[in-house]
């Protein structure tokens, strides 16, 4: 660079290093100007100065060499610039979406993450609880709320630790989901425009509110459409593709008229009951209509492509991040709801007749 040699830049460290103070002093700008010039995590609406100045100190910090040690900024503002993820499991090709797009947002922000599974088990998510504040995170985002009381939750509120929920929503604390009763919606007015009146619902686990929400939109729209839902084919399942089988097997074991379509909450358990059928001599989109939920990659691949709603899966945990660093940084932190969209293939509208 132009200017001074190195050694007689002014505010060196000890070892000769260029400080803040250095790229502040040969910007011409207050020490705290440089700072937030350098920050790739402002929060919204604090002002730096000029485009010029901006261009101006981070110039010159690459001149220099300079980067911000987010350490030592981390002992002067008490943060440490780590977030915990919380997830039922990473295998889960929603979780990893989600986990994908809290991650990029995190280091677009000079953030680091740590994900933890805890398998949706109690216990195992206030020990993973534990081990993430142990490493003083400055906030936690959560992707296995239960819908009622959550003893995390309640821990996270009484250390005052900022936290965002993400999939899942749980009472009025602050989240980003989909729509999910919209959601519901979607594919109960796909099923009645194809003609179907007598459905059944391989429903979920009933502490998430993604399974509840769905559901209910779901038998919302059939009984506004004059068909209301037989109680006794809406199942509850675990949200894999086992649960989906044994959901599937239950519904056509069930005495009375059979159903001419399902609607699976999540497409795992979906993929689940096209083996059922498949292993039974029924033919998907043919003998019955099965609707997934969340469109996850693998949905349009299979032998027998899968119809099903789409989540913005990977918005919605860059969403999540940038609410719980708002709420990091005192901010306000509303929630918020994203909107689904319908896809259609051939396990509801039958081969060569997907739009």
């Amino acid at each position: 660079m132009s200017g001074p040699a190195r050694g007689d830049l002014p505010h060196l460290d000890k070892a000769g290093r260029p400080t803040l103070a250095t790229v502040a002093a040969l910007a011409g700008v207050h020490t705290s100007t440089a700072s937030r010039a350098l920050s790739s995590s402002l929060p919204s609406g604090v002002r730096v100065g000029s485009a010029d100045t901006v261009e101006r100190i981070r110039r010159i910090a690459g001149e220099l060499g300079f980067s911000r040690n987010l350490h030592a900024a981390g002992l002067r503002t008490q943060r440490t610039s780590l977030a915990g993820v919380l997830v039922p499991r990473l295998t889960d090709f929603v979780l990893a979406a989600i986990y994908e797009g809290i991650d990029e947002e995190a280091r677009r922000r000079d953030y680091q993450t740590f994900v933890a599974n805890t398998n949706d088990d109690e216990t195992e998510r206030a020990s993973k609880l534990d081990m993430l504040l142990a490493r003083h995170v400055d906030g936690i985002v959560l992707g296995d709320a239960r819908i009622d009381h959550d003893e995390v939750i309640a821990q996270l509120q009484a250390r005052r630790v900022p936290f965002v929920l993400v999939s899942r929503r749980s009472q009025r604390h602050p989240s980003v989901t989909c729509d999910d009763y919209a959601g519901g919606r979607l594919a109960a007015r796909h099923l009645l425009e194809l003609g179907h009146r007598r459905v059944a619902v391989i429903a979920g686990e009933q502490y998430a509110s993604t399974a509840l929400d769905r559901v209910r939109g779901f038998a919302d729209a059939f009984s506004e459409a004059g068909h209301p839902l037989v109680p006794e084919l809406i199942v509850p399942s675990r949200f894999d593709v086992a649960g989906g089988h044994r959901a599937c097997r239950q519904i056509l074991d069930t005495p009375g008229e059979a159903p001419t379509g399902i609607f699976a909450v999540n497409d795992f358990a979906a993929i689940g009951a096209l083996g059922t059928l498949r292993a039974a001599g029924m033919t998907a989109g043919g003998d019955m209509a099965v609707i997934g939920y969340n469109d996850i990659s693998l949905a349009g691949e299979l032998p027998l492509p899968l119809s099903s709603v789409r989540s913005p899966l990977h918005e919605m945990g860059t969403e999540a991040m940038s609410l719980l660093l708002a709420g990091i940084a005192g901010g306000e932190m509303a929630s918020k709801a994203l909107e689904p969209s319908l896809v259609a293939r051939e396990s509801t509208v039958g081969p060569g007749a997907a739009g």
